[in-house]
């Protein structure tokens, strides 16, 4: 059984339209019990307050924004290597999901910010990072606007994503690179000593499964409309010619 079967557009619309019910109520439901268990069962922290549950926003949004960019990377890669269409236009659909994802991370952290730094803004290197991966998604998304030849665009915007995956890369890792930075450590780690405590943990690993399962049905929604459109573009091509 071959991979690259599913990169077939109507496999893909019939896989893709069996999973969507499931991923959709998933999301509903863990997002729900997430936020609610985070916001209203949860005792404030001892130095943050009740700042610290926004954290339950900024950090599943902060990691879908980042590993959003690396589906993309993937998909672009595909593209390159394969001329699958269907992998550049999921790349093509993940983009304004990672872009709003970004604008929320970066507003959560704003807010969360200013009572703990004193200003909603610092040069940090994860924050600028961070910052200029939001406007490689702008120019990602400006480029697909673009009135050119689909498959050029398509190179083009691959060939963005190969150099906008460097800022992904720094967003994700820049704590570990520069420890002089504003922003605090990583809220889950595989060191158990850097972990959040448990009473904050396990309603965000909710959290975090619901933006991950959001952005999944997103995803999906996405793609089968931009596969739908590209078959409605080819039907009105061939009447023109017709």
């Amino acid at each position: 059984m071959s991979f690259w079967k599913y990169t077939n557009p109507n496999k893909f619309m019939t896989i893709s339209g069996t999973l969507l019910p499931g991923f959709s109520i998933l999301t509903v439901l863990l997002i729900s019990i997430g936020l609610i268990w985070g916001f209203f069962f949860t005792p404030d922290d001892f130095r943050m307050g009740s700042t610290v549950k926004i954290i339950y926003l900024h950090v599943p949004s902060a990691l879908i924004a980042i590993n959003t960019w690396f589906v993309m990377l993937i998909g672009s890669l595909i593209w390159l290597v394969r001329r699958h269409h269907v992998s550049v236009l999921i790349s093509k659909s993940a983009a304004p999901i990672g872009l709003i994802m970004t604008i929320v991370a970066l507003v959560t952290g704003a807010i969360w910010g200013q009572p703990m730094w004193g200003t909603f803004w610092a040069w940090d290197p994860r924050l600028t990072s961070f910052l200029i991966l939001f406007f490689f998604y702008l120019g990602y998304i400006a480029l697909w606007q673009s009135v050119v030849n689909h498959d050029k665009i398509a190179d083009l915007a691959s060939l963005l994503c190969l150099v906008g995956s460097v800022f992904a890369i720094l967003s994700r890792y820049a704590v570990n690179f520069w420890n002089q930075g504003l922003h605090q450590g990583a809220s889950l780690s595989l060191d158990k000593a850097e972990n959040v405590s448990n009473v904050f943990w396990f309603p965000l690993i909710i959290s975090i499964a619901g933006f991950l399962c959001l952005f999944v049905t997103l995803l999906l929604i996405k793609t089968r409309t931009e596969i739908r459109l590209k078959q409605l573009s080819k039907i009105l091509t061939i009447k023109k010619l017709g």
